[in-house]
Parts: structure tokens; C-alpha cells; sequence
């Protein structure tokens, strides 16, 4: 929790966009801390990689990274879910070929389990991928702020699976959801997504048709 208020309090003097000059001082009236523990913090949230410092001769540089932003965004997600926002985002793309390795992680028990039992249903083996129009990447950009699902990692077979974001979604009235795996690395421009049936199939989709993926219906109704 400490973790989120002082990201939080840096982001509102403006961190989330730049590096801003700001003291152990700004951070103490803001904060109601001491000194020393909003130094320590910091320097904790600069080794877990949530900030980027750059000290100076007359003091400190801060900015937030994206790992820092993503944990705000997901803290965002969850107020929402409390307080019953029914925002939904209508992201708009063109089905393109993925290069398999769908198939193989969805169907990993330790993934399969907990898709059943928090999304309702068990996906088809393998995902449908969608490349995001650029007009609607703006749109894309909010999808950490919508209410997600998360799949937790687990170690099978001597290797570690990490973390998932399922994000409920549907696509002409079939139920599915966007998934997200918690890496440093993705192209934001694709959607991959998991529904109880062979999208491509039902839908009779191929490689560049269009399609309008709706974020925010609920897959367990």
C-alpha cells in the first residue's frame, strides 16, 4: 500500500509525464512522513523499478516508469470494480495470424483452472490476434484502466509461468476476453483473445477482416 500512495502523491505533482525536481521536503508535507522514511521509500521504489532517479547536485530528478503507472492503473481498475463503473472501450482492428504460442500456454492446467473458474468458461485452445486500428490505440492506452481478471503464475515441471490480465470483452455478441501476460515487453497494437469457441470459425473470420472488439462485458452472466 505504501508503494501506491507514494506513487500516487508523485504522480499528482506531475511525475507520471516527466522528471520533476522534488525533495525529500515535498514529499514529507505531502506525505506526513519523516525525512528519513520518505528517502528510504524512494529508494525502494527505484530498485523495484517503479521510478527513475537522477540526483543532482541541488537535489532529486523523478519520473515514474511504466511499471510504476501500471500499478496506479490496476489500483484504478479495482475502484472502479467497488464503486461499479460500467465504462466500456469499443477498440476497433483487423484479425492477423498469430505464431502459435496461444495454444500452447492457454492450455497449461495451471492457466486452464483458473480461466474456468474466473471467466466462466474454458477457451478454445488457442487465440484469436487482433491488430489495433491506430485511431483506436488511444482507446488501447485506457485498457489498463478497465477492470481486469487476474490469473495468478504458478512453477510446473521445474519452469515458472508469470502473471495474466484477463480484460472481459465480446466480439459481435460472442462472450471472450483480452489477455494481457505481465511482461516488460508487448506490442501494444495486439489484442490476443480467448473465448469458449474458435472465433475465426464461428465468426468465419480470416486474416485482414475488421472487427470491433467491446471491453467491459462481463463474461460470467
Amino acid at each position: 500500500m505504501d508503494q501506491i500512495k507514494y506513487l500516487k502523491t508523485l504522480a499528482l505533482l506531475g511525475c507520471d509525464k516527466k522528471f520533476v525536481k522534488i525533495s525529500a521536503k515535498d514529499l514529507e508535507k505531502e506525505i506526513d512522513a519523516s525525512d528519513k522514511t520518505v528517502s528510504r521509500h524512494l529508494k525502494l521504489l527505484e530498485e523495484e523499478g517503479l521510478i527513475d532517479r537522477e540526483m543532482t547536485g541541488t537535489g532529486q530528478n523523478i519520473m515514474i516508469r511504466p511499471s510504476g503507472m501500471k500499478l496506479l492503473s490496476h489500483e484504478f481498475a479495482d475502484y472502479k470494480k467497488i464503486f461499479g463503473a460500467d465504462e466500456e472501450l469499443e477498440l476497433d482492428g483487423t484479425v492477423v495470424s498469430g505464431i502459435g504460442e496461444g495454444k500452447y500456454y492457454i492450455s497449461i492446467s495451471g492457466y486452464m483452472k483458473q480461466f474456468e473458474e474466473k471467466l466462466c468458461f474454458r477457451p478454445y485452445p488457442g487465440t484469436l490476434n487482433v491488430r489495433v486500428r491506430e485511431y483506436s490505440l488511444a482507446l488501447r492506452r485506457k485498457l489498463t484502466e478497465m477492470p481486469f481478471i487476474k490469473i495468478n503464475g504458478f512453477s510446473e515441471g521445474g519452469r515458472t509461468f508469470g502473471n495474466g490480465y484477463c480484460y472481459p470483452a465480446e466480439i459481435q455478441g460472442v462472450i471472450c476476453a483480452i489477455i494481457v501476460p505481465e511482461r516488460t515487453h508487448y506490442q501494444e497494437d495486439l489484442l490476443e483473445i480467448i473465448a469458449p469457441t474458435n472465433l475465426r470459425e464461428k465468426l468465419q473470420l480470416k486474416d485482414g477482416d475488421d472487427v470491433s472488439v467491446i471491453v467491459g462485458r462481463p463474461t460470467c452472466r
